[in-house]
């Protein structure tokens, strides 16, 4: 790491280790900011949508239709900006048939991930954001993956690095905190500031603590995935999100080059504005992606709805496709609690109604996918310049 690209010490300052590499530590939340009239507008305009989307979750008649297919697409998104070639299809399918997917680990990942935030939803409720809770969550995460080896549930015990392949500790882009006794005294600190109230608008208080917490980089692996999972957590546990429909792995996975840019020019520039900036259009915009792409599957729930009439076992195998567009009929009879035949029968009168069609060839083991249903989901959202 080269000491001469940190110019600033606004966010925290270099030290060179006894061993001779270079070293960033950063100072504890919050920094001194200002907001001049873009930053007050963005945050004006992301508070809204956030609300927004917030209220959308709390009056739905069923909002379950919905977070599960977002938390997917959140831990889709996550873990594809770490490597994962994983899309929602491949995680959906592995749901009906496992281990006839491909690429297997990778699902396995994605899985975790969902298991990591749903364990944190859960945890949340009685535990503080805190060093315990995030280790449970990469516990989690690392369970049998890529990575595993590498202590999960853990904080780090040797010196990390960022960087392209290859480097080493003296060439790495960016070297994080060593773990004694500075990395745990940036973890104390950063703790007391995520569990502080009222000091800071509940977004810019949720976009410092993720800058930090990639800054200290407190695991050997999977720094990144918890890093998100936290902002959902963050933003839930302070009652700004009604249900986890905020999916900004999205928004992240598209702008990536930018993403991390970013959080190095915090570090070497202490350019907070700059990192407010873009936090806040990403909440911004995902929010309003997701207003506009849960409008788009209620109203195709609508539509078929209206399609089957008055048919309750083929309404009721409609509301069950919208968790996993696909679906098996042995799946079909097990969820709908009939037989075989009458399974049959329901999953034909959804491929007459135009929701269904086959996935797979063949007579044995046949998978049906609802590809309207499946279409709604992967809709990207917008990235706007406004």
């Amino acid at each position: 790491m080269d000491p001469k690209s940190f110019v600033s010490k606004l966010a925290g300052e270099v030290r060179k280790t006894s061993s001779g590499y270079w070293t960033f530590v950063p100072k504890p939340l919050p920094p001194r900011l200002e907001y001049p009239a873009e930053l007050t507008l963005l945050l004006s305009q992301a508070d809204a949508a956030l609300s927004e989307l917030s209220g959308l979750g709390r009056y739905l008649p069923n909002p379950d239709l919905l977070i599960q297919p977002y938390i997917r697409r959140e831990a889709v998104a996550s873990s594809r900006i770490e490597g994962t070639q994983a899309g929602i299809s491949d995680l959906l399918f592995d749901e009906v048939e496992p281990k006839h997917t491909s690429p297997e680990s990778d699902v396995r990942e994605v899985r975790n991930y969902i298991q990591a935030m749903n364990r944190g939803l859960q945890r949340i409720r009685k535990l503080p954001l805190s060093g315990r809770l995030v280790r449970e969550l990469h516990s989690t995460l690392m369970q049998n993956v890529r990575g595993q080896e590498r202590t999960p549930g853990q904080f780090r015990r040797t010196q990390n690095w960022i960087g392209p392949p290859g480097s080493t500790l003296m060439t790495a882009t960016y070297v994080p905190p060593p773990p004694d006794p500075e990395m745990n005294e940036c973890l104390k600190h950063w703790e007391e500031f995520v569990n502080r109230r009222g000091v800071l608008p509940d977004l810019v208080q949720c976009a410092l603590m993720h800058e930090h917490f990639e800054a200290i980089h407190p695991f050997l692996d999977g720094n990144g995935r918890i890093g998100r999972l936290l902002i959902t957590l963050f933003l839930i546990e302070r009652g700004r999100l009604s249900k986890p429909l905020l999916y900004l792995s999205s928004y992240i996975e598209q702008t990536r080059e930018t993403y991390y840019e970013l959080l190095q020019r915090v570090r070497t520039h202490g350019d907070w504005p700059a990192w407010l900036r873009y936090f806040l259009t990403a909440v911004r915009d995902t929010s309003r992606s997701a207003i506009e792409q849960s409008q788009a599957i209620l109203k195709l729930r609508d539509e078929f709805r209206g399609r089957l009439a008055q048919q309750h076992r083929a309404l009721a195998l409609l509301d069950l496709l919208f968790f996993n567009p696909y679906v098996t009929v042995a799946l079909a009879s097990a969820r709908l609690g009939a037989s075989l035949p009458t399974a049959r029968k329901t999953i034909g009168i959804l491929e007459n109604a135009g929701m269904l069609s086959k996935a797979t060839e063949g007579n044995w083991r046949q998978v049906w996918l609802a590809r309207p249903i499946l279409k709604a989901v992967e809709s990207s959202p917008l990235i706007r310049s406004t």
